[in-house]
C-alpha cells in the first residue's frame, strides 16, 4: 500500500525574539527538526500572525502582533505547503492585513485553510492530492474578539460545531483522509475544555480520521474516539514567549502516515523551544516528555474522567481566581474603557472564556468547586508554576 507523510506543526508566529533572527537567517530558528520537516510530502503550519500590518493593529481582548513580509522566507524555509488561518490573531491587523498576508502566502505557493472574505469561503476545505490519496482539510477557531466571518463580512470559521460534523459527512463521500484543524480551548492548561472535548468527539463520529488542536500554548495528551485520533494540544512551535515555564517551552510536531484506507499510523515530536529557536529533546528530557504525555493523556480516554480533569482546572482557578480575573477587567475597563470592553465581551461571546465562567460559577454555586481529583489538580499547579530548568 502507497502511503504518504504529512507533519503538522503548531503555532507560529515572527514575532518578539524570533523576529530578527527568522529575517537574519530564516531556516535555523528549526535547529535539527528542519531535517524531519524536509522529510514530510506535505507540511500544515497554523500560521499564528498576518505578515503586514498597514493600519495598525484593531482593538481586541488580548495581545496583538504581526509579522513582517520578509518572514514569508521563513514558512517556505520549513518546507511548509499549507497555513491555517482558523486562530485569534489573522485578523489583528484588520482586513488589510489579512489580505496582504493571503496575498504573499499564494505567491509564495502556499495554500491556506480557515479563513475568508465571508463565512462560505472561511467554510471551504483545504482539499489536496498526494499520489491518489485524496486529504481534505477542514479548520475552525472559536472566532475570539468577534473575528468570526459572516455571509457578508470576513473572518475565520466560527466555532460552529453542528455545521463543522456536517461538512465532514459530506466530504467522506470524495476524501479519502479527513482532517480538522481547531484552534480551541482555554490557554495553559494541562487538560481540554470540556466543550472542547465533546466537539473533538462529535467530529470524529462523522468520520473525521485525525482531529489535531492548538492554541493553549501547551501541549495536551491525545485519545483515539471510536477509529479516530484526536490530539487536544500541540504546543507553541515558532512563537516566543518571554517566560521560563518549563511546558510553555515545550510542543511536539504531529508525524501522520495516510494511505487511501486511512491513517496507517501517528506519532507526536517533542521538541524544546529555546531563545535559538527549536530543538530536539535529549534522551532524559524525551523519556520525561513521553511520561508527561501519557499521563496527560491517561484521563481522555473516559468521558466522566475528562470532565473531571476539567473540573480539576476549574479548581485550581478557584473563586480567587475568578475574584482577580474580573478586578483585573474592571480595572482596565477604568483606566482604559476600549480595552476592558473587548476583554468583557471576549468573556462572554468566546465559548473559551463563557464555559469557563458558566461552569465556574455553576460549582461554586453547588459548592463543588474544589471537588476534583487531587492529582489533577497537581497537575494544573505543575503547568502554572515549572520553570524549565535547562533550554
Amino acid at each position: 500500500m502507497k502511503t504518504r507523510k504529512i507533519i503538522f506543526a503548531a503555532d507560529f508566529a515572527p514575532i518578539r525574539h524570533f523576529s530578527q533572527l527568522l529575517k537574519a537567517d530564516p531556516a535555523s530558528v528549526y535547529g535539527d527538526m528542519r531535517n524531519i520537516l524536509l522529510q514530510a510530502d506535505y507540511a500544515i503550519v497554523n500560521l499564528e500572525s498576518p505578515l503586514h500590518c498597514p493600519d495598525g493593529f484593531i482593538a481586541k481582548s488580548g495581545a496583538a502582533f504581526s509579522g513582517e513580509l520578509e518572514h514569508i522566507s521563513s514558512l517556505a524555509a520549513g518546507n511548509f505547503r499549507a497555513a491555517v488561518l482558523a486562530n485569534n490573531h489573522t485578523f489583528d491587523c484588520g482586513k488589510a492585513g489579512f489580505d496582504r498576508t493571503c496575498e504573499v502566502l499564494r505567491n509564495n505557493g502556499i495554500a491556506y485553510v480557515g479563513a475568508g472574505e465571508n463565512l462560505a469561503s472561511a467554510r471551504k476545505p483545504l482539499t489536496f492530492e498526494l499520489d491518489g490519496i485524496k486529504v481534505a482539510l477542514f479548520a475552525i477557531s472559536e472566532g475570539e474578539d468577534m473575528m468570526g466571518a459572516s455571509e457578508n463580512s470576513p473572518g475565520v470559521r466560527p466555532w460552529e460545531v453542528e455545521k463543522l460534523a456536517d461538512d465532514i459527512r459530506q466530504a467522506r463521500k470524495d476524501f479519502d483522509i479527513i482532517l480538522v484543524s481547531a484552534h480551541c480551548g482555554l490557554e495553559y492548561q494541562p487538560y481540554p475544555s470540556f466543550y472542547v472535548y465533546e466537539a473533538f468527539e462529535l467530529w470524529a463520529q462523522a468520520g473525521a480520521d485525525m482531529i489535531i488542536g492548538h492554541h493553549p500554548h501547551v501541549p495536551q495528551g491525545m485519545t483515539v474516539f471510536g477509529r479516530t485520533p484526536a490530539y487536544f494540544s500541540l504546543g507553541n512551535f515558532i512563537f516566543y514567549q518571554p517566560v521560563r515555564l518549563l511546558h510553555r517551552k515545550t510542543g511536539y510536531l504531529l508525524e501522520l502516515e495516510i494511505g487511501k484506507s486511512g491513517i496507517v499510523s501517528h506519532r507526536p515530536i517533542p521538541y524544546r523551544i529555546t531563545d535559538q529557536g527549536v530543538r530536539s529533546l535529549n534522551e532524559a528530557e524525551s523519556a520525561g516528555f513521553a511520561d508527561l504525555f501519557a499521563r496527560l493523556s491517561a484521563p481522555l480516554g473516559d468521558r466522566e474522567q475528562a470532565r473531571r480533569a476539567w473540573h480539576a482546572v476549574l479548581a485550581y482557578n478557584g473563586i480567587d481566581g475568578f475574584k482577580d480575573e474580573l478586578s483585573r477587567i474592571l480595572k482596565t475597563m477604568q483606566d482604559d474603557p476600549v480595552k476592558g470592553a473587548a476583554m468583557l465581551r471576549n468573556r462572554v461571546c468566546c465559548i473559551q472564556h463563557s464555559s469557563q465562567w458558566t461552569d465556574g460559577m455553576s460549582r461554586i454555586m453547588d459548592g463543588s468547586i474544589n471537588d476534583a481529583p487531587p492529582e489533577m489538580v497537581g497537575m494544573v499547579r505543575e503547568f502554572m508554576t515549572r520553570e524549565v530548568e535547562e533550554l
